[in-house]
């Protein structure tokens, strides 16, 4: 008696009515758009070549807004344009110091070897004009020292 239909219901099982409700759409009363006293455009007719008149308002054709105009070059681009100058810039300066540097060893390498030949020529004169004509020079005779039995004899 409880066996199971093609439907998954027991045999003896008795089915509610249903009811179904369909809801009434509420519709949106529309007003007419409320144009000033002066604001009225004025009644135009039209005479067409086959002798009918036509009577109606003038009306301006809609009109598309107006696009946004893009600029010339992004700012994407410029941004990255400046950064190159910047980059440009700072290589150049880079580069004036590199510049500098090599110049200021080059500066101190010379004034090194400078002062090397002008305080080795001074040395030069100083050992050759002492063994020279004795002009000046203080003149020192080394004699044979002779030393016997630890006594010196001089």
């Amino acid at each position: 008696m409880n066996e199971p239909t093609a439907y998954s219901r027991p045999a003896g099982h008795k089915t509610a009515a249903v009811q179904v409700h369909i809801p009434t759409p509420i519709v949106p009363a529309y007003t007419a758009p409320l144009m000033q006293p002066g604001a009225i455009p004025a009644v135009a007719s039209v005479v067409l070549p086959d002798g009918r008149i036509v009577t109606g308002y003038a009306m301006e054709p809609t009109k598309p807004e107006p696009v946004a105009t893009k600029p010339a070059v992004s700012r994407t681009a410029v941004n990255i344009a400046l950064g190159g100058v910047g980059f440009l810039a700072v290589c150049g300066g880079l580069l004036m110091l590199t510049a500098f540097i090599t110049a200021l060893t080059a500066l101190v390498t010379q004034l090194v070897i400078l002062a090397a030949v002008i305080f080795g020529g001074w040395i030069a004169v100083q050992i050759f004009s002492a063994s020279g004509h004795g002009g000046g020079g203080t003149t020192v005779n080394i004699r044979k020292a002779v030393i016997k039995r630890n006594k010196f004899y001089g």
